[in-house]
């Protein structure tokens, strides 16, 4: 009854900024799922054809610009107004989504991936900012539990969507992500401006004064230290986008799997993998928002009571086990129990390093403090294009292992597709698809990628364990 009195009293501005974030999460994550893949399938397939160390540095350097930004885009924001600012980040949206099929080279993806990461980074702190100002004490936990639901819903949805188009053409992902700009541009109408504090000072000056704040807060080794370490569990996370959804596409046969559903609910397969029966990748990375929708809430009361520093550990270890296992084998169903442990590590440590950078920051500076938590993000987005991109070239994906047999056979390579690669391998090494995939897995144990990345989250959370004995204790 008290949370129905609660539902009450939020404003009708409240809501309509909840619905855009769901619209906005819905467009973002629906092509962002499938960025990965897009980037590095066969041209002949619709896609880009790009390796993997290209991937690597759009995503990873377009990811981190697109967390670094906010801290300077929340001034402009506050200077020009929240409305304004939506307008032109849907805008700039809209254009990124529209002429992104046309970018067909390395160097035009990569700026205009720059160019959508400066449209998020106008949208991501308003919505917080109208949350935050459209709540008092009395509503804000559940405001804010019911904003973070509609993130996870929209990163849920939108990949199941864009599925339904990327199985007849990549390049219609894109249309939907910006008809879905075009209907937050509408519902933008009925948001009404939240009171905020107008000053006279030039934007110049506010942007100065961020930096040099940012430059106070970073003068605290504390902060730096913790920043530097979460940047680990980021790296690890972000491996969720980067690469498994090319790691199961390169190594899984997710057949099994639909063939198992459409034995006992052929409807479902139908709706979820089209006409022609079959799963994709990415409706297997998609799992984790879909358990985070189901088990937040859960595994957030157990978890409670906990020292914030201890159950951030906990949670960079359950999540490192569980992505590292995603990548031990090529069996989907495995890889969808790991895919849980991932997610239930997630659910542990991700809602408590917000919590523990408002605990070590001097109490007039919690904000400021909250602000730079998105520097671990970024640097963790930078990390993980490093480790998807050329240690994964290196290590793990399949053309260039394949590429990696025909010089060791002396064959020469021919200027063709992938497809068109790995059908001259089949036919050249009388193998059918299956053997020839198990074959580069039994030769080059692609899966050792795993120990890259369980070693980056162990260390973090070994490091974590470090920094509170020393640090942390020592000054209490």
């Amino acid at each position: 009854m008290k949370v129905l009195q609660v539902f009450k009293q939020f404003s009708k501005t409240f809501w309509i900024a909840n619905l855009m974030e769901l619209f906005e999460r819905w467009a973002f994550y629906g092509f962002y799922v499938l960025f990965a893949n897009y980037l590095t399938m066969s041209v002949d397939m619709g896609a880009l054809g790009f390796t993997q160390s290209e991937k690597g540095i759009i995503m990873g350097v377009g990811t981190a610009i697109l967390y670094l930004l906010p801290v300077f885009t929340g001034a402009i924001a506050d200077k020009i107004g929240f409305r304004l600012t939506l307008f032109i980040a849907y805008v700039l949206y809209f254009i990124a989504f529209m002429i992104m099929p046309y970018c067909r080279s390395f160097i035009s993806m990569f700026l205009n991936y720059l160019f959508l990461a400066v449209a998020a980074a106008l949208f991501k702190p308003i919505i917080s900012a109208t949350v935050a100002r459209t709540t008092d004490e009395e509503t804000a936990s559940i405001g804010f539990g019911i904003f973070y639901m509609m993130v996870n819903i929209g990163a849920f949805i939108g990949p199941l969507i864009a599925l339904q188009f990327s199985s007849t053409a990549f390049y219609k992902v894109f249309y939907v992500s910006a008809l879905l700009i075009v209907v937050n541009v509408l519902v933008l109408f009925f948001y009404k401006e939240p009171q905020r504090e107008i000053t006279s000072e030039p934007l110049g000056q506010s942007i100065i004064k961020i930096l040099k704040n940012i430059f106070i807060a970073l003068s605290d080794i504390k902060l730096v230290v913790f920043l530097i370490i979460v940047a680990g569990f980021w790296t690890m996370y972000y491996q969720l986008f980067f690469l498994l959804p090319v790691f199961i596409t390169q190594w899984v046969d997710i057949s099994t799997l639909s063939d198992k559903i459409s034995d006992v609910a052929p409807w479902l397969i139908q709706m979820l993998g089209g006409t022609d029966g079959t799963l994709k990748a990415e409706h297997i990375t998609n799992m984790d928002a879909l358990f985070i929708i189901m088990f937040q809430l859960l595994v957030s009361s157990a978890v409670m009571k906990w020292k914030p520093v201890n159950t951030i550990i906990t949670g960079i270890v359950i999540s490192s086990i569980g992505m590292g296992l995603t990548l031990y084998t090529n069996n989907v169903f495995f890889i969808i129990a790991a895919i849980f442990i991932f997610g239930v590590g997630e659910m542990t440590g991700s809602p408590k390093i917000t919590e523990y950078i408002g605990r070590i920051a001097p109490k007039d500076k919690v904000a400021l403090y909250m602000g730079c938590s998105f520097l671990a993000v970024a640097l963790g987005s930078f990390l993980a294009g490093i480790v998807s991109g050329p240690i994964y070239q290196r290590l793990t994906d399949k053309t260039a292992l394949l590429k990696r047999e025909f010089v060791e056979r002396g064959i020469q390579i021919p200027d063709i597709t992938q497809n068109e690669l790995f059908a001259k391998a089949c036919n050249d090494f009388q193998f059918t698809a299956t053997e020839l995939n198990d074959f580069l897995w039994d030769k080059y144990h692609p899966q050792n990628i795993w120990m890259v990345v369980v070693g980056v989250g162990l260390f973090a959370a070994l490091a974590m364990w470090i920094y509170n004995q020393t640090l942390i204790k020592k000054e209490s």
